[in-house]
């Protein structure tokens, strides 16, 4: 268990935080913005959360934020000579974990009207919620995968954070009256307006 008695160290005042390992990387490095993007997704999960109140899926999603902890603690401990391996030390996200969304996704999917368009992020309070973490959740993914090119990460969760912007699209219809609360893209409807 963590166990935190003093936020501030002082340590990052030079622009450097520290790896699981102990070494050092600036704040603005690649792997250092894939990480704060993937906590700015849990910090918008947490939005929906809020927004569903009773709703079944608020539950799911508290699951996936303790994930997105987990995934933060993963993208910050180097590759061991193990690679990826998880182990009592070294915290990692595994494929079980995709696989679960995976489930999910098919589950919620299945009660779902087909698409007729794009759709546009809203129709509900708790949609839009779900939408915006959505959207955070891709960058997020962009961000890791940019971190891939100073150093490798973890395929399952390169994979995860893939999945979940899919999870939070099809809960986003869920949510949404099964799709028929969807708000439909127009294509190019808007221009006689101009």
């Amino acid at each position: 268990m963590v166990k935190l008695n003093k936020i501030y160290t002082r340590t990052g005042d030079d622009g450097t935080t520290g790896l699981v390992d102990g070494s050092r990387v600036s704040k603005a490095s690649a792997l250092m913005q894939a990480i704060g993007d993937v906590d700015e997704a849990n910090s918008a999960i947490g939005v929906a959360v809020v927004a569903l109140g009773d709703d079944p899926l608020a539950a799911a999603l508290e699951r996936i934020q303790n994930d997105l902890f987990d995934l933060g603690a993963d993208l910050a401990t180097p590759a061991t000579d193990d690679g990826f391996a998880p182990s009592e030390m070294v915290l990692r996200i595994v494929p079980a974990q995709v696989e679960r969304l995976e489930r999910e996704i098919d589950a919620m999917n299945a009660h779902l009207a087909p698409l007729r368009s794009f759709i546009l992020p809203g129709g509900s309070p708790q949609a839009a919620a779900l939408h915006l973490a959505r959207a955070i959740s891709r960058r997020a993914e962009r961000s890791a995968v940019a971190a891939t090119h100073d150093m490798p990460l973890n395929p399952a969760a390169l994979a995860y954070v893939n999945r979940l912007s899919d999870f939070l699209f099809v809960a986003s219809r869920a949510v949404n009256q099964n799709g028929a609360g969807d708000v439909l893209w127009r294509p190019g409807a808007t221009r006689a307006e101009a």
